[in-house]
């Protein structure tokens, strides 16, 4: 993969990982910004179950930019865009549609294959 090409994933990337990080401070400020006081149980309710929700989508960013921070450092190694299961480059349409994949798109239909065989 060239230069050109690495530059622009790793812009993709990174532009990414900032806007997770953006939304995580936001996330950390609405839940330590006062006391809310809710004579009503069922808002009560309502507020925990919408901050459950909440910090469910922050923990898969989470994992995300784990996954971010790798695609990163493979950029820098050289090994990005290189399927780790079978070592054929993977598509640029692929790595389009998900920038942090690290399988090629035959390896991950035989991954999912393997999956729903395991888990019948």
């Amino acid at each position: 993969m060239d230069k050109e090409i690495q530059e622009h994933f790793k812009k993709i990337l990174t532009m990414r990982l900032d806007e997770l990080y953006e939304e995580a401070e936001k996330t950390v400020a609405g839940m330590t910004n006062g006391e809310e006081t809710f004579p009503d149980p069922t808002d009560r309710a309502t507020l925990e179950s919408d901050r459950n929700f909440t910090l469910r989508i922050r923990d898969r960013e989470r994992r995300l930019i784990g996954k971010i921070r790798e695609a990163l450092q493979r950029i820098e190694d050289g090994s990005f865009g290189i399927c780790e299961a079978c070592g054929d480059d993977i598509t640029k349409e692929r790595l389009e549609a998900r920038p942090v994949t690290t399988l090629c798109i035959e390896c991950k239909r035989k991954q999912e294959a393997a999956e729903r065989v395991k888990g019948s």
